[in-house]
Formats: C-alpha cells, sequence, structure tokens
C-alpha cells in the first residue's frame, strides 16, 4: 500500500471466493455422507442402517442427507453411483475394444478377451484406495439379501454392461445356445463375485500353499478357469 492511497477492494472477488468456498464445503459434506453411508450399509445392511447413524458418523446434521439426496434409498443409489461410474466406463471401453478389433480383422471376438475385459478391471477395483473394500462387501450383501430392494438399485447400474457382455460373447460363441451362454455368464459371475469378496479371507484354507496371489496372477487363473467352462461344447 502507498501510504495516502487507499487501496480498492473487488467486491466481485470476495464474492467469487465465498461462492468456491461454499461450493468445496458443500462437496466435503457430500463425500463424508457417501463414505459413512458406504462403511455402514456394507456393515450393517440397507435396512438396518438409519439416516441418523450415517449423519452421526459422517458428522453432519440430518437435514444434510436431506438435502443433497433426499432419502435413504436416493443415498444408496448414489453409492453404487460413485463406484459403478467410472469402473463400469473402464469395463465398457475395454469391452467394445474387443468386439472392434475382431470386427476390423474379420473375426469373432476372442472368448478370453471378452472375459478378461470384464474381470482385469474389476479385481484391480479391489487396489483402487480407500473404501473399496467396504464397497465389494455392500455389493456382496446386497447380491445375497433376500429383500430385492438393494439389488434393484444395483442392477440398474450394471445391467447394461452385463447386456453388453452377453452380446459379445453371443458374437464370439454363436454355436452355443443363448440359454446355456446366459447362465454359463452367471457362473462367471458367481466365480468373479467370490474371489472378490474371499480372495483375502482364504488363508486358513491354505496351509502349505503359497499365500494369495497378487492381482495380475489371480486375473490370469480366473480368465483362464472361466474361459474353458464358457467354450466347453
Amino acid at each position: 500500500m502507498i501510504r495516502g492511497v487507499k487501496t480498492r477492494r473487488h467486491p466481485e472477488n470476495t464474492r467469487e471466493k465465498t461462492y468456491m468456498s461454499q461450493a468445496d464445503t458443500k462437496q466435503d459434506t457430500k463425500q463424508l455422507i457417501l463414505d459413512a453411508a458406504e462403511r455402514l450399509f456394507a456393515r450393517n445392511g440397507f435396512h438396518n442402517t438409519s439416516l441418523r447413524s450415517i449423519t452421526s458418523k459422517a458428522g453432519v446434521n440430518l437435514a444434510a442427507v436431506n438435502y443433497h439426496f433426499g432419502s435413504k434409498g436416493a443415498l444408496l443409489d448414489k453409492v453404487f453411483e460413485r463406484r459403478l461410474l467410472p469402473l463400469n466406463k473402464i469395463r465398457q471401453d475395454k469391452l467394445e475394444d474387443v468386439r472392434n478389433s475382431a470386427k476390423k480383422q474379420g473375426r469373432r471376438p476372442g472368448v478370453e478377451d471378452v472375459l478378461r475385459a470384464f474381470i482385469e478391471p474389476t479385481l484391480c477395483f479391489r487396489n483402487s484406495g480407500q473404501g473399496a473394500e467396504d464397497f465389494i462387501v455392500l455389493v456382496g450383501r446386497t447380491i445375497h439379501e433376500p429383500d430385492n430392494t438393494v439389488l434393484k438399485i444395483f442392477l440398474s447400474h450394471v445391467d447394461p454392461l452385463f447386456n453388453l457382455i452377453f452380446e459379445i460373447l453371443q458374437e464370439a460363441l454363436p454355436d452355443i445356445p443363448k440359454d446355456h451362454l446366459f447362465w454359463r455368464l452367471q457362473f462367471t459371475f458367481g466365480a468373479l463375485g467370490h474371489t472378490m469378496c474371499k480372495v483375502d479371507r482364504l488363508q486358513f484354507l491354505s496351509e502349505g500353499l503359497t499365500p494369495g496371489p497378487d492381482t495380475n496372477s489371480l486375473t490370469q487363473m480366473l480368465v483362464q478357469f472361466v474361459t474353458a467352462g464358457m467354450e466347453t461344447t
């Protein structure tokens, strides 16, 4: 500042900083709620988790859930969306690459290539960072719970991708009856889900064996296994 000269403040700059600060605060609150909901839904189940317990764990007030999400069901939907949207994009891109590459070369998609495109990024998700383990537990719980409320929300996020891999497998294996192929794909999902949920908990069954393999080795073993089952006549 020059002595005797008053500096002029720019109210628009102050206003902009205030808006940015408020936006950051809202985003932080939203993430805190999503993190807390993901953990509690995974540990206790959707129906056994109250909004009050979620806000208590997140350290926010109850009105924040209504403001950001509207309801517990809508919150669950966003918990799934947060993880599945980027994961599904990776899997879809890999599946489309396999399909397009086969078309350019005038051949059918390779079954192993199709299955790897789906399985590899799914198994890599285990190492994707904080919250991944909770989300895997949540998906496992979702599939096995007798009530379909949570399952319907989950399937709304994954059905388009499942339909895509089923379509490409039909192109890869046109001689396999469609209903047989459908069930082989369900067996594949079952093996993948079991691997995702149990791979770190099977050490008590593997006395004298090598400890759990790394993700690349695990992917290779699982892809080879399910490919053989998918292609069998």
